[in-house]
């Protein structure tokens, strides 16, 4: 007797041709800035997972390490340098390593991030420039490193994680939030310069995410209701995890977002909508 798929019909034989559906990003070879911990450990995992060879950096170098042997052993292509995105000597000693081990690089996230805030009035210089030069300059010194050898293979694809306060904000998040906006303002600009190069360049704002900052952050106010604020606010009624983040940023690094350019995408679970 032929027992019955449980979707209807015969169940398969074993018999026949076996179709197999290749990995999203089985060529991809995508380099990932603060990849060791949170969002961009999220994104180094989604990659691989995608067939991607992934290379990352992070100044965290016991944590990088201890990723990249765990994903190493699971038979994916991983190299990590510990790497200085304000640096940059520091990127292009990363970037240049990178394709030596795996190749010309084909996507750059550009997750490195410094939450950092400050009274308008008490920050110094010094704390102005440590911010907009992890999440600002620091974006910009690793696209221009990679921006050589994507024009020459004609294509490729940089995607900043900015932040849900590049687009709205609140009291408390300066200069973080004039930063992001920074960043979306770059990639919007870069986008058009590279586009006739075959460079796609986008953008990607999370809103309430629950990496160890984010817990962090919802500890310290613990007792004044601020995790039960915020998901009193949210119209999918929950905080996001850096998985959901990584699956778009994968997305947009991908061919399958081949006609995708210029845009700030949302990864907040409708947060943004509530003020638009």
């Amino acid at each position: 007797m032929t027992a019955a798929h449980p979707t209807g019909g015969a169940a398969p034989s074993g018999r026949g041709p076996v179709t197999t559906v290749p990995a999203p990003m089985a060529r991809a070879v995508v380099l990932v800035t603060g990849g060791a911990q949170g969002i961009g450990a999220a994104v180094v995992e989604a990659a691989v997972g995608q067939g991607a060879a992934v290379s990352f950096c992070d100044l965290a170098a016991e944590a990088g390490e201890k990723l990249a042997a765990r994903l190493t052993g699971e038979g994916h292509r991983v190299f990590f340098q510990p790497a200085d995105v304000t640096d940059a000597d520091s990127v292009a000693a990363w970037v240049a390593a990178a394709e030596a081990e795996l190749g010309v690089p084909t996507a750059l996230v550009n997750n490195a991030g410094r939450n950092a805030y400050f009274d308008p009035v008490a920050m110094s210089e010094q704390d102005w420039d440590d911010v907009f030069g992890v999440d600002l300059k620091g974006a910009w010194l690793c696209s221009r490193a990679v921006l050589p050898a994507m024009s020459a293979a004609g294509r490729g694809s940089i995607v900043n994680i900015a932040s849900l306060h590049a687009r709205l904000t609140q009291r408390g998040m300066f200069p973080y939030a004039a930063a992001k906006s920074g960043l979306v303002g770059l990639t919007r600009s870069l986008a058009l310069e590279v586009a006739e190069k075959g460079i796609r360049v986008n953008a990607l704002s999370p809103g309430y995410i629950r990496t160890a900052l984010a817990e962090e952050y919802f500890a310290e106010r613990r007792g004044l209701g601020e995790e039960e604020r915020v998901l009193g606010v949210q119209p999918l009624g929950r905080i996001g995890t850096p998985a959901e983040v990584a699956q778009v940023a994968c997305f947009l690094a991908s061919d399958a977002a081949s006609f995708v350019t210029g845009a700030d995408w949302a990864v907040d679970g409708g947060f943004g909508v509530r003020f638009a």
